[in-house]
């Protein structure tokens, strides 16, 4: 037998064997349980129109201010990072790793929690952003996560411009800060479009956690109003539902970043 023709068993062998697994698993599912408990029609009829209005609304929101948050503390940080002064390095360098190495969960519940616990305050409203007590110490908390991130991404977008490009605007005329603002810039974020994308993806999932610290009705993202559903009618379909939304914000956006990386290949 030729290697070709082994070839041509093995795979044939392993679509026999998914199709088995398939045919398996369909034969020993309760359609019927699988339906009532995960796609009860009944009960995603009163999860509308404020699965949307409510919980696609606030995790767009949260995760929107978040990430504009994080990437104007990122270039601040990613700068600093790369400051000729020392000091200034240090800190950059001591606020990323020290992000970067705690769970986004833990910066959460410290800014909800332990932060107003240990200063005796309570979280303000910000009216103009729609944030209001606790979910400004969640977005707070994805801001300061974000940040850490984003900054490793943007210092490595600002490292692969080619340092000629910042010397001859520098031999110009041009001032370090003009150079760095209307040279380097623009070329940096074009390069780390891609992982920005990526960034706003994971930050996206990463709203859910704020559901821990607790937020009033009107503030519950996806994951808040997705529990708060799966309380109410004892029944998993609040779950699927906010899954199913999830993937209606998550996979377009996933797309665009592919889009993006294959049309920056091309590029190159």
């Amino acid at each position: 037998m030729t290697k070709k023709n082994k070839e041509r068993l093995t795979r044939g062998a392993m679509y026999a064997l998914l199709v088995a697994v398939v045919v398996w698993l369909a034969s020993i599912a309760d359609v019927e349980a699988i339906r009532s408990n995960f796609f009860s029609e009944e009960v995603w009829a009163k999860l509308w129109p404020e699965i949307i209005t409510i919980g696609a609304w606030n995790t767009i929101k949260y995760t929107v201010i978040a990430f504009a948050g994080g990437l104007v503390l990122a270039l601040v940080l990613a700068l600093m990072r790369m400051s000729p002064v020392a000091p200034y390095r240090w800190i950059g360098t001591a606020y990323v790793e020290f992000f970067r190495g705690l769970p986004a969960l833990v910066v959460i519940l410290l800014m909800g929690f332990g932060v107003p616990l240990a200063f005796q305050f309570r979280w303000p409203d910000v009216p103009f952003l729609g944030l209001r007590g606790m979910a400004t110490a969640g977005v707070l908390a994805l801001i300061l996560v974000a940040a850490a991130y984003m900054a490793e991404t943007l210092r490595a977008g600002i490292q692969a411009v080619p340092k000629g490009q910042a010397e001859a605007a520098r031999s110009l005329g041009m001032s370090a800060p003009r150079t760095m603002v209307t040279i380097v810039l623009p070329q940096a974020f074009r390069v780390v479009i891609p992982p920005m994308t990526n960034e706003f993806v994971l930050l996206l999932k990463d709203t859910a956690l704020l559901s821990v610290i607790g937020m009033q009705a009107l503030d519950r993202d996806l994951t808040a109003f997705g529990q708060n559903g799966l309380t109410t009618y004892a029944n998993s379909s609040p779950l699927m539902a906010i899954a199913i939304v999830y993937l209606l914000i998550a996979v377009p956006v996933t797309q665009l970043v592919a889009w993006m990386e294959r049309r920056q290949q091309k590029a190159r």
